[in-house]
């Protein structure tokens, strides 16, 4: 599992105030909505602007991808990964503040 995934995982809790869920116990492949952890849209939103502030990526509200982008933990540090690679262009090193 990656550094990232292991973050996400924890800020979902700490950024949603998930008390009756452990880090641990959020399967990375399991969808964030609906059947899975059971997030809503105000729950997008609100890690949305968590992640930004983060990881320095935006994920805006309007783009096609947010559906596949929030629908598990592997595929939200994913985005952030390529969104961070892209930042950082050829020969760059963002992401070089460990996520935090």
């Amino acid at each position: 599992m990656s550094e990232i995934e292991e973050d996400l995982k924890s800020m979902i809790v700490e950024t949603l105030m998930l008390k009756d869920i452990k880090p641990q116990e959020i399967d990375v492949d399991k969808p964030l909505f609906a059947d899975g952890l059971g997030l809503d849209s105000i729950d997008a939103l609100e890690l949305a602007v968590e992640i930004g502030r983060r990881y320095k990526v935006q994920i805006k509200s309007d783009d096609e991808r947010n559906r596949e982008i929030f629908r598990s933990v592997r595929t939200l540090a994913a985005f952030i990964a390529e969104e961070k690679a892209r930042q950082a262009g050829p020969g760059g090193n963002a992401g070089n503040e460990g996520g935090k």
